[in-house]
């Protein structure tokens, strides 16, 4: 694979609609920008998505109306296991920088995750090997609508992130559908962060979230434009500002799928850095991720068009839900109590 300069070193703003539109040129195009994106930064963000906007808005309006619980309520359905990303996980329960094997102090931030709705009552889904990939998902009494909003946001987000998968296949030189067979029995999950305001000063080296890299094929991140916010490390070892760009979304990759196409794709570190101390107040902060993970037992395996004889493989085989367990429980401290 021949190497080229580096052209992004802050996230490119990509319009989806060429390849929406299903004109083989329009969807050459935009893989194409994808593809140089994912190379040099591993971010993009993404306009002209499709994704309802008022289905948006009552994702962020719920989440909003579930955080502002009483903190008994929100821990009536906290997370039950640590090894499920499920339910309420409270402040001071997780360093995403851990992961990293970084001993740091830990996140400001709370947050509410699913896994897998509409999940069938068969043997691929209940055994053994599909734990914890499918636990059931635990939802709050109130507010009483969340459970139907963020099933239709789910539902939203895995029709983009199969637009995305076709992006990125026609970016690697494959069929658009080349990743159809490990992706349709996929183990995402969504979870909202809730950032509160800052009253008080952090203790230091204390983020909203610390530095880390996202565990599965990629990220499709929903930000708000408060102050306090995401930041990507570029091939200059810089930090650089995410902005917010209205009714888009970021969409970052993942260990997974860096892994999968053999470091062409970059999973880029990143975090979700304090507001200013002049601007601590009105800093709340909501972001709201879709991480799109493989079926659990496809095989990640250098990709072929990303290896060759004087490529070769850097990793080795993996499945997807042994290589997503153990990325998730590196990044907790201990569960809520």
């Amino acid at each position: 694979m021949a190497t080229r300069p580096v052209l992004h070193t802050t996230v490119p703003v990509i319009d989806a609609a060429p390849f929406l539109s299903g004109s083989p040129e329009g969807k050459r195009e935009t893989a194409a920008r994808v593809g140089r994106a994912c190379e040099d930064i591993g971010f993009f963000t993404l306009v002209n998505h499709g994704v309802d906007s008022a289905l948006v808005a009552s994702m962020y309006d719920v989440s909003r109306r579930f955080f502002d619980l009483p903190l008994a309520e929100k821990l009536a359905v906290k997370q039950p296991r640590p090894e499920q990303s499920r339910g309420y996980i409270g402040i001071g329960t997780e360093n995403l920088a851990y992961t990293l094997g970084k001993e740091q102090v830990t996140d400001l931030k709370e947050f509410f995750a699913i896994g897998p709705i509409d999940v069938p009552d068969t043997e691929y889904y209940r055994c053994a090997a599909a734990y914890p990939s499918f636990a059931p998902n635990v939802w709050p009494e109130r507010p009483a609508d969340i459970r139907s909003i963020w099933t239709a946001y789910y539902r939203a987000m895995e029709g983009l992130a199969f637009q995305i998968a076709g992006m990125f296949a026609l970016a690697l030189d494959l069929p658009e559908d080349f990743f159809r067979d490990s992706i349709d029995r996929h183990i995402s999950g969504i979870r909202v962060n809730h950032y509160p305001d800052q009253p008080a000063p952090p203790q230091p080296g204390q983020l909203r979230a610390g530095a880390h890299s996202d565990y599965g094929a990629f990220t499709i991140l929903k930000t708000e434009n408060a102050p306090g916010g995401l930041q990507v490390f570029n091939r200059r070892q810089e930090w650089v500002d995410v902005p917010s760009v209205p009714d888009a979304f970021v969409v970052n990759i993942g260990d997974l799928m860096m892994h999968w196409t053999n470091d062409r794709f970059v999973s880029t570190l990143h975090r979700v850095v304090n507001p200013p101390r002049d601007r601590a107040l009105g800093s709340r902060r909501l972001s709201i991720a879709f991480f799109f993970q493989p079926n659990y037992d496809a095989l990640i395996e250098c990709l072929p068009t990303c290896c060759g004889a004087t490529t070769p493989a850097k990793y080795p085989p993996v499945t997807s839900g042994a290589h997503r367990l153990r990325k998730f429980m590196a990044g907790v401290s201990a569960p809520t109590s």
